[in-house]
């Protein structure tokens, strides 16, 4: 009826006929995998990384002194503004891509597992140390089980950041994956509206 201009907005079966096209030559299959399998290298090295560091934060008063005023820091920065930096240290590829998604959850889930470690019933760790443990028997006999729920809620998080992280990457330095196929939607959509805008000046 007019209502809608369809310049901006495509009616609902140019969607559909768009998303046929690209299962048909797979092209959907292969950057929504590509996106999912740096997405996952993410996670699990976000995983990894946080939970050795929050280890070691732990097992160390002195390190957790000094190192968690920069941890709040490093937090807060706009994840999207390292990205380019990214680019020039690492260059355009898979690995700009996958520290894009690392960069993004990293170091509040350290901070998350550091505080969830931190809030573990003391008097069960005194126990493990009466008894004549050390450290390393507090941690995974106390400290690591007592923080399950945690470490669970934070992994929820850390996906769904990881995602993020690598679209955000993607949008710098691939040639493939969802995040590419939304920054040539968009260069499309670009270049359109200037070529409607010179045949509107000419």
């Amino acid at each position: 009826m007019g209502y809608v201009d369809s310049f901006f907005f495509s009616s609902p079966s140019q969607v559909v006929f768009c998303l046929v096209g690209m299962l048909k030559d797979l092209s959907f299959f292969t950057n929504t995998g590509i996106t999912l399998l740096e997405t996952l290298a993410s996670f699990l090295l976000v995983l990894a990384i946080s939970m050795f560091c929050a280890t070691l934060l732990w097992r160390s008063q002195r390190c957790s002194e000094v190192l968690e005023p920069y941890l709040v820091v490093l937090n807060s920065l706009p994840k999207s503004a390292l990205a380019p930096l990214f680019i020039v240290w690492l260059g355009a590829g898979i690995n700009t891509i996958i520290v894009a998604g690392i960069s993004v959850a990293v170091f509040g889930s350290i901070i998350n597992l550091y505080t969830g470690f931190r809030q573990v019933d003391e008097e069960k760790i005194k126990l493990i140390y009466t008894l004549g443990g050390g450290k390393r028997d507090a941690f995974f006999k106390v400290v690591l089980p007592g923080s399950v729920p945690t470490i669970l809620s934070n992994m929820k998080v850390n996906i769904g950041l990881a995602l993020v992280g690598v679209i955000i990457g993607e949008f710098l330095a691939a040639r493939r994956g969802l995040g590419y196929l939304i920054i040539y939607g968009s260069q499309v959509l670009k270049r359109r509206m200037e070529m409607t805008k010179r045949n509107i000046l000419s």
